[in-house]
């Protein structure tokens, strides 16, 4: 069976608690606002989006962060009767922010930052008198610095050590996205190293102390997909879960390729889960667990509130897009429109293949609609005036690849993600095909296509997935609505 995402689309990072019977998982954001999307189970395989961690402007600010820039991946524990999260924010020169709450569906605090803690991929977890430990990916003069540890005071942000080096793996680059647990009498450091991408893998080791010396396991990695045939890779950076009845599971991301050599993905790093036996006292990976299927078709505009998965880059959504009578105003923030600050909102692509659809206005701006990996990689349908425009930004390279003129006023813009046709051992086949067009009296007319490769990580680098939504350049639009279908099988969208 192909392993199925319990979070798809781009989720990558995920970090996982447990209050009682009900899990609680978090998830890296990068250059996106709001940051650090937060969900909800009680089984580990359904999961419901529930708001964002960093939800105010006040908590959370990217406006600076390049692409893949901002926030990294977090780390979620309930200790003391509260939620805390700490994750590092690369783009306000803060590095870790922490906050907390009672109740992770209610506000969250404002943040705690820790300046003297320099590094990336934070974790929290408390020795036996109560002092939080901060183990982290650390940077040196020279480069990374392997996991290093330095106590803090939660309350300031204050180190109130020097840094120790705890572990540096088993020998893959980039050691990184540590978590400490205490399991019985013993510490477990479980971490992310070879890179986050073909080479990553989850590697552990434990001690008596939480500080170490660190003793390797001697099966690891715990878990790689590196040299293995799989649909499924870039398998790490990983998070530890105890269930209720004493059993344990374990969530991570991966990336679903696809296409020819050397093969593509589109969706960003996604999570996926499974259970984990304890043998000889270190944890085993055991079966993936399969989350249920099928399409998904959902109406996202039609309240009078932003749906909870919406978010732009480098700002808050509801800086640009507003509720007004028969639709959201979307205001342009740069006549520019190659600008990496183009007025732009949107929802993660969820699935292998889908449509996107939305009523747009665009009598007194320039805008439409847009599949997107970042400002220089995406594909949109451009309304101006009275001409609607099929165009692809490929790095430097703009290229229109139809237009058509429509009556102005409410336009009918959709983009199909559909599979790509040609043989497996042809370099012409990418992992799927964009499709954009406009829909007239019904009937869908297709201003132009696109290699699928060109809005993936591969072509755009990076670690985000694709984004689906609407942009404007000039003035303001009005958007009516925008519907997204999804399916990781095609005939679904027939």
């Amino acid at each position: 069976m192909t392993p199925v995402p319990v979070v798809p689309g781009f989720h990558p990072d995920p970090s996982i608690c447990r209050v009682g019977d009900t899990y609680w998982m978090v998830h890296s954001s990068f250059e996106h606002a709001p940051g650090v999307p937060l969900y909800r189970s009680t089984d580990l395989v359904s999961w419901e989006q529930v708001g964002h961690v960093l939800a105010r402007p006040s908590q959370l600010d990217v406006s600076a962060a390049p692409g893949s820039g901002g926030i990294t991946a977090p780390t979620l524990r309930h200790h003391d009767g509260r939620f805390w999260m700490i994750t590092t924010n690369l783009a306000d020169g803060g590095w870790q922010t922490l906050v907390t709450a009672e109740d992770p569906l209610g506000e969250w605090s404002e943040p705690v930052r820790m300046p003297e803690v320099r590094g990336i991929d934070p974790d929290l977890a408390w020795d036996d008198d109560g002092t939080l430990l901060v183990s982290y990916a650390g940077f040196g003069a020279n480069g990374p610095a392997g996991v290093v540890q330095q106590a803090v005071d939660p309350a300031t942000g204050r180190a109130l050590t020097d840094r120790q080096h705890l572990w540096q793996g088993t020998g893959g680059r980039f050691p990184e996205g540590p978590h400490l647990y205490r399991v019985g009498s013993a510490w477990y450091l479980m971490i992310a190293e070879g890179g986050t991408e073909r080479g990553h893998a989850v590697t552990i080791a434990r001690s008596a102390s939480p500080s170490g010396p660190f003793e390797p396991c001697p099966h690891n990695p715990l878990l790689t997909h590196r040299g293995i045939e799989s649909p499924v890779q870039n398998t790490g950076h990983a998070d530890l879960v105890q269930r209720p009845d004493g059993s344990w599971a374990i969530v991570f991301h991966g990336v679903r390729i696809r296409g020819a050599s050397p093969q593509f993905h589109v969706l960003g790093r996604e999570t996926f889960a499974a259970e984990v036996e304890w043998v000889d006292g270190w944890p085993r990976l055991g079966e993936w667990l399969t989350p249920p299927g099928g399409p998904v078709v959902l109406d996202e505009l039609a309240g009078d509130e932003l749906p909870v998965t919406w978010v732009a880059p480098r700002r808050f959504p509801a800086e640009v897009l507003t509720r007004t009578d028969g639709g959201w105003r979307l205001t342009a923030v740069d006549d520019d429109p190659a600008s990496d600050d183009l007025a732009f909102a949107g929802r993660r692509q969820e699935h292998l293949y889908c449509r996107v659809r939305a009523v747009v206005d665009a009598r007194s701006g320039v805008g439409g609609l847009s599949v997107r990996m970042d400002a220089r990689h995406h594909l949109d349908l451009q309304v101006d005036g009275d001409v609607v425009s099929a165009v692809a930004q490929v790095g430097p390279l703009r290229s229109v690849l139809g237009s058509v003129q429509v009556r102005p006023g409410d336009v009918v813009l959709e983009l199909r993600a559909v599979p790509d046709e040609g043989h497996f051992s042809s370099t012409a086949l990418g992992p799927d095909r964009l499709v954009a067009g406009v829909v007239v009296d019904g009937e869908f007319t297709e201003l132009g296509r696109l290699d699928g490769r060109y809005v993936s990580t591969e072509v755009a680098g990076g670690m985000t997935g694709r984004l689906l939504g609407v942009w404007c350049s000039s003035r303001s639009i009005v958007v009516r609505s925008s519907t997204y279908a999804g399916s990781d099988a095609p005939a679904d969208l027939e």
